[in-house]
């Protein structure tokens, strides 16, 4: 119980016990009438693969084989979730992944939120979070692939259309 009296008190920083129990950075903490939630962020890759599901579900996409989705995952240079946690439960509202030379590139893929957490900004926080540890990794070209109506999403992020017209955006650093 401590854990989480320690985790709602915003004044408190985060002991290693803590990161142990839920290893990922806070980005905001929400109180509404069923109480106080947190929203995190973990780069652990140990992602329920029904749950992730579900989460694609939510917003439409088409169900792939979870055996493919997990190697996928286990390739992925760079694997972020989003969690709301609220009391002693957690739950995925959003996901990115991305591929990698290791070296100079990165591909964004998978980029999903919760339909129920949409427009709040956390689909922006992911993608800055996603592009500040791709930089962090010393990448310095981040392209992704975006439907038509989510271009403008990713502008507003700074990502360009692809000159030839493809469904391929670039994000460049200032």
């Amino acid at each position: 119980m401590v854990f989480w009296k320690k985790l709602f008190n915003p004044s408190d920083v985060p002991t290693s016990s803590q990161a142990s129990l839920f290893p990922g950075e806070a980005l905001e903490m929400t109180r509404d009438s069923l109480g106080e939630s947190r929203i995190f962020f973990s780069t652990d890759r140990e992602i329920d693969l029904y749950e992730l599901e579900e989460l694609c579900d939510a917003v439409g996409w088409a169900r792939r084989p979870l055996r493919k989705v997990k190697k996928a995952l286990e390739h992925s240079f760079l694997v972020v979730s989003m969690w709301e946690v609220r009391g002693n439960r957690r739950r995925l509202i959003g996901f990115a992944r991305a591929t990698s030379d290791y070296a100079f590139n990165a591909t964004i893929w998978d980029v999903v939120v919760h339909p129920s957490f949409q427009n709040k900004g956390l689909g922006k926080a992911l993608m800055k979070y996603m592009i500040k540890k791709l930089r962090g990794e010393d990448i310095s070209n981040i392209t992704l692939f975006a439907d038509p109506q989510v271009i403008d999403f990713y502008r507003r992020l700074g990502f360009v259309l692809d000159p030839e017209g493809i469904k391929g955006m670039f994000w460049y650093p200032d």
